[in-house]
């Protein structure tokens, strides 16, 4: 809203200016800029505005810092995190800016209405063309209010571009309802336009626009906008003077959870997309890493998963997201390891079997790396894990390439030398970026082993939507529904791609089993964070210390070893687990950060906004 206020106030300055000028001077056309007629009677040019409005899109997992750092999944080296510590208000939004800034969101918003209003009348000589520009534009206005709407709750819908005809720029939010029935309609129009429509990739479809409305239903169906169940389970939403902008007063929640179970099978229905999900029995452990591998990345067969992806060039410097090998990698290869896995995601990685892992079972706790689910091992760089060459300045030091995440004995075991990981924060190669977790992301990481240094950038897309998703979608309305057979039939697909046994559970343990499975297939993809809100079970996952692993290799007896290598023949191993410390961050819950707060500013300019509950 800011940015609207802001661009039509330099208008109306200007105008103000021009009228003092002579005639001449108002005749002159900017040599630096194109005037907006031009832009849309030009297909090009139009195109490129178009284009334009994708800028908008998240970098997710391959910025900097990831939003599952603001979760139980992960921590984020360099601070605290003030919507982990419940921290933030309306002037302190702490990292909101940098995930979902309000006046950000309605800049793009306000550019696809302005693309909407003139396409549709287009003054270029190609209607089908138009078409497609417009649904795109659609899907992208419905995209970015979603975002705003799982991120704040009701948001103010602004369908068409603010003029110097409307001087109000004041404006209420909508209720919870309306926003949902306003981006429905947007993604049902940009479906409508889209179908049949060959697009260039990374451009919206019908199925991304079908992909996105199954996401916004099962949301709109969850008990954090169901809001007697909500009201239930939190005093803050209770309290809340208009709880109708949070979620749904009334109203029928079966009948919403049908809606999403039928947006999730359109998607499925289309047959365009689905990688490896028609098994009826668990691959191989290896086989089941490489499926999860070539997913995340979108390659050999697992860009049929993907519905909507942002893409990246290396020669692109200002892409954060081709910067991912240097923000991530260990600080042992000159990564700044940014976002870190916590232990609390580690352990709750199941063994092949599908049990829990239980460090209270003497042999998972002497061997916490061995026999787990085969997406641990291709999305988690832990002690002992097989990775890339090292850079020359360490290959001397580390020829077998491995992470090296604890404190070893070298040497005689009769007179053992301390030596600490190259991996760690006591690092010989760089010590003030390494984690403090005791692990780093292997996710999104290109194996290539040529891209180890810090200077050379990636091109792995960032995952926007994927069918996986709609799956999880289809799943979850189905257990809701009580059609528990279907749903576990949708999710063992998933499990059998990555080498898992199948789930036999029911009711309570099955929506249990269901939550943690959905975490660990969809980890980094920035789905942790809306989950524990809309499912409501922040409050036992979220206000929990973020746990860490110390880990030390002591010689056995009799060894000697002059370089480090990972080996139980040589070394005894034991792991300690404890939490990070207040030190470094001190997380809690409270009930206002399910939604986040609208900044003082925003409020301060628009006297109609209501602020969420507990700011």
């Amino acid at each position: 809203m800011n940015y609207i206020v802001k661009c039509l106030s330099s208008t109306l300055l200007l105008g103000a200016t021009m009228v003092a000028c002579n005639s001449d001077f108002l005749d002159t056309k900017p040599l630096d800029k194109v005037s907006g007629d031009a832009v849309w009677s030009d297909q090009n040019l139009a195109e490129a505005f178009v284009t334009g409005v994708y800028n908008g899109l998240r970098d997710g997992i391959l910025d900097q810092m990831s939003l599952d750092c603001q979760t139980d999944n992960a921590l984020y080296s360099f601070g605290k995190q003030d919507v982990t510590e419940a921290n933030v208000s309306p002037s302190n939004l702490g990292t909101v800016k940098n995930t979902m800034e309000w006046g950000a969101m309605y800049a793009r918003i306000r550019a696809a209405n302005i693309a909407i209003a003139n396409l549709a009348k287009p003054k270029f000589d190609n209607a089908t063309v138009a078409d497609r520009m417009k649904g795109e534009m659609y899907f992208m206005r419905g995209y970015f209010y979603n975002q705003l709407l799982r991120y704040y709750g009701g948001i103010p819908i602004i369908k068409s571009p603010y003029t110097l005809d409307n001087p109000d720029f004041t404006i209420a939010r909508n209720t919870y309802e309306e926003c949902v029935n306003a981006i429905v309609s947007d993604l049902d129009s940009a479906a409508m336009l889209l179908k049949g429509k060959t697009l260039t990739s990374g451009r919206a479809t019908q199925g991304a626009a079908l992909a996105l409305k199954s996401r916004v239903l099962v949301y709109a169906a969850s008990d954090l906008h169901d809001i007697p169940t909500a009201k239930a389970k939190s005093t803050v939403i209770a309290a809340a003077t208009k709880p109708e902008l949070l979620g749904y007063v009334s109203g029928d929640r079966v009948a919403r959870w049908t809606k999403a179970r039928d947006a999730a099978k359109a998607v499925i229905d289309l047959n365009q997309y689905g990688y490896k999900l028609n098994l009826t029995a668990p691959v191989s452990a290896a086989e089941g890493q490489q499926n999860y591998i070539n997913a995340y990345l979108s390659r050999n067969g697992g860009e049929a998963d993907g519905i909507f992806l942002k893409y990246y060039i290396r020669a692109s410097f200002d892409d954060w997201g081709s910067w991912y090998p240097r923000n991530n990698m260990p600080n042992g290869y000159h990564g700044w390891t940014s976002s870190e896995p916590t232990q609390n995601l580690v352990d709750n990685y199941e063994m092949m079997d599908g049990t829990k892992f239980d460090w209270k079972n003497p042999a998972h706790a002497s061997a916490p790396y061995e026999n787990r689910d085969p997406r641990f091992y291709a999305s988690i760089l832990y002690d002992g894990a097989q990775w890339k060459p090292r850079t020359p300045d360490g290959a001397g030091i580390d020829p077998a390439g491995q992470i090296q995440m604890g404190e070893y004995e070298v040497g005689s075991s009769a007179a053992p030398t301390k030596y600490s990981g190259l991996d760690t924060r006591n690092s010989s190669i760089e010590n003030w970026n390494g984690t403090w977790t005791g692990y780093a992301i292997r996710k999104f990481m290109d194996p290539d082993p040529t891209l180890v240094d810090q200077n050379i950038r990636q091109e792995v897309p960032s995952i926007q939507i994927r069918f996986t998703e709609v799956v999880f979608n289809y799943a979850e309305a189905l257990i809701a529904l009580g059609q528990e057979a279907e749903a576990k039939t949708w999710i063992n697909k998933i499990r059998f791609r990555a080498g898992m046994p199948a789930i036999t559970e029911t009711g309570a343990a099955l929506v249990t089993r269901f939550q943690n499975e959905k975490n660990i297939e969809m980890l980094f993809e920035e789905q942790r964070f809306y989950d524990v809100r809309r499912w409501m079970t922040a409050p036992a996952t979220q206000g929990k210390q973020a746990q860490i692993i110390i880990i030390s290799g002591k010689l056995k007896p009799g060894k000697t070893v002059t370089t480090y290598k990972y080996s139980k023949d040589n070394y005894n191993y034991t792991y300690s687990v404890q939490d990070l410390g207040t030190g470094k961050e001190n997380r809690k819950w409270h009930d206002k950060i399910y939604f986040l707060p609208i900044s003082r500013d925003e409020i301060n300019r628009n006297n109609k906004l209501v602020q969420n509950p507990g700011y």
